[in-house]
């Protein structure tokens, strides 16, 4: 089996090809590559290795791009230092990933799904502008709001959670100042960095960073606490209680 390596720091190269070298000696690397350009000029001007380690973010751009400007049909294990968010993307479309740094019993499973599943098909471009849209996505960072006669600026990090009541959607600082916003919940998930902001019930939507405390609470769900909110409705519901511990461990 030979395998190319597009990775543009030298010693994250080196260390992949290491790891590569002790789940099997025998596998030979092709090329080493920087950059989407010479990634590009290679692939059209050689064989098809078997097996690519692409890394997401090289010096010229994400490498997703390479598959915008020639057919790849070989299998891709990305390498990456996104967490699982972005990532949630090359799940659902079945493509393999290394999280740095690369763990090597990850790498061994990674090669040995390969090696059970070998079989070369071209990856939809589709594919990759799905992916390219989440790693790229810009989320709000700042509310500008009215206050009577005065023009507010509230920066995401400045909020401890946004929460809906009797139609109406409220920003609440870190102070507890509650201001009325024109979003609704489910448009603020969508706006939202997803590792900074979690919608815990239908009601409220809390920041990672003002969480005080978390308490067991009944029917197997869990209670928040905030630095300045006492509201007994900060509940997680049963239904979110596993993404929520896991979006706490993100």
């Amino acid at each position: 089996m030979n395998c190319l390596v597009i990775e543009d720091e030298k010693v994250a190269a080196e260390r992949l090809i290491g790891l590569i070298k002790n789940y099997d000696p025998l596998i030979e690397i092709s090329e080493k590559i920087q950059s989407i350009k010479k990634a590009v000029d290679w692939l059209n001007t050689n064989v098809a290795p078997d097996l690519i380690f692409m890394d997401i973010q090289l010096a010229d751009g994400l490498s997703f791009e390479i598959f915008e400007q020639t057919i790849v049909k070989t299998p891709v294990i990305f390498t990456t230092a996104y967490d699982e968010y972005a990532l949630k993307a090359f799940k659902v479309n079945s493509i393999d990933y290394l999280l740095k740094p690369i763990d090597q019993d990850e790498l061994n499973n990674a090669l040995k799904k390969f090696e059970e599943n070998n079989t070369a098909k071209e990856i939809p471009v589709q594919v990759f502008d799905n992916i390219l849209h989440s790693l790229t996505k810009k989320y709000k960072n700042k509310f500008v709001i009215k206050v009577g006669e005065h023009i507010k600026v509230f920066s995401t990090d400045d909020v401890q959670c946004f929460y809906s009541m009797e139609k109406y959607t409220f920003l609440q600082n870190n102070s507890g100042r509650d201001y009325a916003i024109n979003y609704s919940l489910d448009q603020l998930e969508d706006l939202l960095e997803p590792t900074k902001f979690f919608r815990i019930n239908r009601k409220f939507v809390v920041s990672f960073s003002a969480i005080s405390d978390i308490v067991s609470f009944s029917n197997s769900r869990l209670q928040v606490k905030l630095n300045s909110n006492e509201s007994e409705d900060l509940i997680v519901s049963r239904e979110k209680v596993q993404d929520f511990k896991k979006w706490l461990e993100s």
